[in-house]
């Protein structure tokens, strides 16, 4: 990992928050406001019947590309309507790190906070993947909770640390010297948005990571799959979050909602 890559993704990030500043002001909370009303009624629709509904993002600087030198931008977004849920009920299960094991299976293996301070969070996570043979990583991030109004929040989560586990699972086993790895994931940052309207919640998440820069010659073999793993691990993680939701306050204070029918919606 060069510094031109990391300082690559930091310009990225930079441009893309000042985006969900903007956002912001003009009242465009959740990335579907920002659609035409025949688009948005479209996918509010398909929400409400339970389907996810992901995007692929390109942020641009004065609409142009941002270069990355040896590296390349992964940059999602996801959301889903929880019928009858409530603002408090969603951030007890995002707030729940220790359970992020339980709740993330197979993608998360191990949790736990390590640290809370109010709003702000460290955390640990052990990473799992096998779309690109078994890839674990052992992570770490800081969070930042922010209360807009009673009907909003959001969440920042930037990795502090990724380490490649080599021989996981074996006597051998040991992290690979941080950035020189293979590169599947060097960053990950996340942006968690909340808010509680129309009977329910809906949730969205923000996700952009960088890994190394796929050869030219395995490209054909390597991008789909590129395509396909973030999209599967968006879906995976809301309809999780949401079965989550609706399992833990059903055991609680009784059924939020019957479980809608789970699916993506490209």
């Amino acid at each position: 990992m060069k510094s031109a890559t990391v300082a690559a993704f930091d310009r990225y990030i930079r441009v893309t928050e000042a985006r969900m500043d903007d956002d912001l002001r003009e009242d465009h909370f959740l990335f579907i406001d920002r659609l035409p009303d025949n688009r948005r009624r479209e996918i509010d629709a398909q929400l409400r019947e339970g389907k996810v509904n992901i995007q692929q993002l390109h942020t641009l600087e004065e609409g142009r590309a941002i270069p990355f030198p040896g590296g390349m931008i992964h940059h999602w977004v996801g959301v889903i309507f929880i019928p009858n849920a409530i603002l408090p009920q969603a951030r007890a299960v995002l707030d729940d790190y220790d359970k992020y094991e339980t709740y993330y299976k197979p993608d998360i293996r191990r949790s736990k906070l390590l640290e809370r301070n109010r709003n702000e969070s460290r955390i640990y996570l052990q990473l799992y993947n096998k779309s690109l043979g078994t890839v674990v990583l052992n992570a770490t991030f800081d969070i930042d909770y922010t209360q807009f109004a009673s009907a909003r929040a959001q969440t920042k989560s930037y990795s502090t640390r990724i380490a490649e586990v080599a021989n996981q699972g074996k006597p051998e086993e040991h992290e690979l010297p941080v950035g020189m790895d293979h590169g599947y994931m060097w960053r990950l940052y996340s942006y968690w948005r909340i808010e509680e309207k129309s009977g329910g919640v809906y949730l969205q998440v923000e996700v952009i990571a960088l890994s190394r820069r796929v050869p030219p010659i395995l490209a054909w073999l390597i991008n789909p799959l590129i395509e396909n793993i973030p999209r599967s691990t968006i879906s995976n993680l809301l309809n999780n979050t949401r079965r989550a939701i609706i399992e833990r306050n059903a055991a609680t204070v009784g059924p939020v909602a019957s479980s809608p029918p789970l699916g993506s919606h490209p």
